[in-house]
């Protein structure tokens, strides 16, 4: 058995099952994947694929349980080639934010700024999702740091650092009945169409909580990742926007009005996740300092620490 068979394993799986897609990632050939992957299987005598003639269709249940043993080995070849890297290169590397586009437009831009300005050789990649998909990334390894609200504290395998908290707005055209300046109310706003992102109303969240602990169901007509794509069919007159206070911008925005709704919703809590096995480099704790100042490295270390021991 040889370490990159396993990388190969994983990486088709990651890639839908397709081997040119993974082959191409792996900067190899597709038949170089086949073979080495048919050899571990002919090793372990076993399939950890299903298939349909050539036609990868779907996993084994041994193959679910060595490619769960696959992920875990890559990821401490990894965090053995990182140790190398932090003694050797200590300012030079690779470091892959996942989060949402609201945090990337709006929030992280001044840390990513300061990030670069101090660690010029670092290669700093930024991978956008919803929530979930951020979380997903950084439990597989495909990130380091994931940036996101909600969901993402409901992954065990992660550590989940308070980041900040925030809250809502509602933006309309500037002509729209809610800028009137009565109180808004949460019945107000459900006799108007909603946009609002697409995992606000998805699992269970926050915000469909407080409008079904009313016995209200408001009328989402459109739903985005986006703010910026929220607040442009807004604009267009297709409904009243819900979203993130930090995505509203007063200049850039003025052709819509915006109103304060953070009396209706509970605050949400930004959160910073990492794996909790993973091996950080040293700009990457500084990139965490950026965006959280109170979570320096000794307070990441003893919370990893602290995590580690339940």
């Amino acid at each position: 058995m040889k370490i990159h068979q396993l990388r190969y394993v994983r990486e088709v799986a990651r890639q839908g099952l397709s081997v040119s897609l993974a082959a191409e990632a792996l900067h190899t050939s597709q038949p170089g994947v086949s073979k080495q992957i048919q050899l571990l299987e002919e090793e372990l005598n076993l399939q950890i694929f299903k298939r349909n003639g050539k036609r990868l269709i779907g996993m084994t249940e041994p193959g679910q349980i060595i490619l769960e043993l696959a992920e875990r080995v890559m990821l401490e070849v990894d965090n053995i080639k990182r140790v190398g890297e932090e003694f050797t290169q200590e300012d030079t590397g690779t470091l892959t934010i996942a989060t949402t586009h609201t945090q990337a437009r709006y929030r992280l831009p001044a840390a990513v700024k300061e990030f670069m300005q101090r660690y010029p050789g670092v290669k700093l990649t930024i991978h956008q999702g919803n929530p979930v998909q951020v979380a997903e990334q950084v439990q597989s390894g495909e990130a380091d740091i994931g940036i996101a609200t909600e969901s993402i504290s409901s992954f065990e395998e992660l550590l989940c650092l308070p980041c900040y908290q925030w809250n809502r707005c509602i933006v309309t055209p500037q002509d729209h009945p809610l800028v009137d300046g009565k109180p808004l109310t949460l019945e107000r706003i459900t006799k108007y169409p909603l946009i609002t992102y697409d995992f606000a109303f998805t699992g269970g969240s926050l915000v469909s909580k407080v409008f079904e602990n009313a016995g209200l169901t408001p009328n989402v007509v459109l739903t985005a990742i986006d703010a910026d794509v929220i607040k442009t069919y807004v604009g267009l007159g297709l409904g009243v926007g819900l979203l993130a206070n930090m995505a509203y911008d007063t200049k850039r925005d003025s052709y819509l009005a915006m109103r304060d709704v953070s009396d209706l919703f509970p605050a949400s809590t930004t959160y910073i996740g990492l794996r909790r096995d993973a091996y950080l480099r040293g700009y990457a704790y500084a990139f965490i300092e950026l965006l959280a100042p109170h979570y320096p490295r000794k307070a990441v270390d003893a919370e990893l620490k602290t995590k580690s021991e339940l």
